[in-house]
């Protein structure tokens, strides 16, 4: 998993549109058909409601350009959007659990 990186994408609803513009933007540019992107595995997607998409993703790390340029591609126009590095903290959380016990 050397080679693989966590992304957390923030995709919050473009909010002068509505629902059925949005869901028309995602069918049009084949959003929901194509993702997750060629080298990127779903991890997570959870819906903020009123907000939008938390995705959770691991991207071979020579693919996260890809994973940027299907973003901007297919979500720009429904979804303002955010990625960041992320790491996994549950094993973290667990061991700090430990050892403040």
């Amino acid at each position: 998993m050397a080679d693989k990186v966590l992304l957390t994408a923030i995709l919050h609803h473009d909010q002068s549109k509505t629902l059925d513009e949005i869901m028309a933007h995602a069918k049009k540019t084949g959003f929901y058909r194509d993702f997750p992107p060629e080298g990127t595995e779903l991890v997570s997607w959870t819906v903020a409601m009123s907000y939008g998409f938390i995705l959770t993703v691991r991207v071979d790390a020579d693919k996260i350009r890809n994973f940027n340029r299907f973003i901007e591609s297919k979500a720009w126009g429904a979804w303002r959007y955010e990625v960041y590095p992320s790491y996994d903290f549950v094993q973290i959380a667990a061991q700090l659990k430990k050892d403040h016990a």
